[in-house]
């Protein structure tokens, strides 16, 4: 079953009684009643919301991932399970001792496989993609020759119409965005399976920066980039150059979760694609697979 995705983006009180999630929405007056267990991801957007202290415990019990916004509604914080799994010093201590040859074989496919996705994306956007087809396939070891660099600056010269003048920077115009709310709503969902897995979300593959607690999503969720990237493109296609970041933009973008995409040859929603992902990532590091199973883009 696919995990709920909830968002509050008005004044709330936030609570829980008999495992149910219950949201009193100040601005109708109106009581909403959710299971805990059908609910995987939380995203909290209103200065003025209140959550108690008794359904933040049953939303960790429950491996929820909590997203909070500033007042620019921008996510800042994430909320994640520090017990996800039953096995989980044996994992990490797998994890802990990967061997370096191991890590860049991982890599190695990771990066392979998020050149390949932005290849379909581009020809789905009608755009030729012959360069990083050939280098999905010539990714080596580690990604030595860095065809991760070399395919983002032709993908990210290409994927948006040319009145955008697109350049990819975090801070930069639109729809740079609505590309960073999404991949945050990406990096949630992927930190909160990592954990279930029994992995350390800090200890990445590739990533290694001592002020960023969530390395490891950050390795795995590359090749998950492009379906964010496509909805982006959608909006792009159906409004120009209006792109502020508003309700309608983040509903569609909150549907990230429950994308159809095509892993290990089996249709499957986004969310439980990410658990397959990182429960093959926990058996490379176990030594009991050699392949991470990541998704194609369809």
């Amino acid at each position: 079953m696919i995990k709920r995705t909830l968002y509050f983006g008005n004044p709330a009180y936030l609570k829980t009684t008999n495992q149910q999630l219950i949201a009193e929405i100040q601005e109708n007056q109106e009581t909403k009643q959710i299971p805990i267990e059908d609910v995987g991801l939380i995203i909290l957007d209103h200065q003025r919301i209140t959550i108690t202290q008794a359904l933040l415990a049953k939303l960790l019990e429950n491996n929820v991932a909590l997203i909070t916004c500033d007042n620019t509604h921008h996510p800042v914080g994430l909320f994640l399970n520090l017990d996800g799994n039953t096995l989980q010093s044996k994992k990490f201590q797998a994890q802990i001792e990967a061997t370096i040859p191991l890590k860049k074989q991982l890599w190695q496919q990771t990066v392979s496989a998020k050149i390949y996705n932005q290849a379909i994306l581009l020809a789905q956007e009608r755009v030729e993609n012959g360069l990083l087809l050939r280098m999905a396939k010539d990714v080596r070891s580690g990604d030595r020759d860095n065809y991760e660099g070399q395919a983002a600056v032709y993908y990210w010269k290409h994927l948006f119409p040319p009145f955008l003048n697109f350049r990819r920077e975090r801070e930069g115009l639109p729809p740079n965005n609505l590309l960073n709310y999404g991949y945050a709503i990406l990096r949630a969902a992927m930190a909160r399976s990592i954990v279930a897995s029994g992995l350390l979300p800090t200890l990445g593959i590739f990533h290694k920066n001592q002020y960023n607690a969530y390395c490891l999503a950050d390795d795995i969720m590359e090749p998950y980039r492009p379906f964010v990237d496509k909805i982006v493109c959608n909006i792009v296609s159906m409004n120009g150059k209006y792109l502020a970041l508003g309700p309608k933009f983040k509903q569609q973008l909150l549907a990230i979760p429950a994308m159809d995409v095509l892993i290990d040859g089996q249709r499957s929603p986004l969310m439980n694609a990410v658990q397959r992902t990182t429960a093959s990532l926990a058996r490379c590091f176990e030594n009991k697979a050699r392949k991470i199973l990541y998704p194609v883009l369809v």
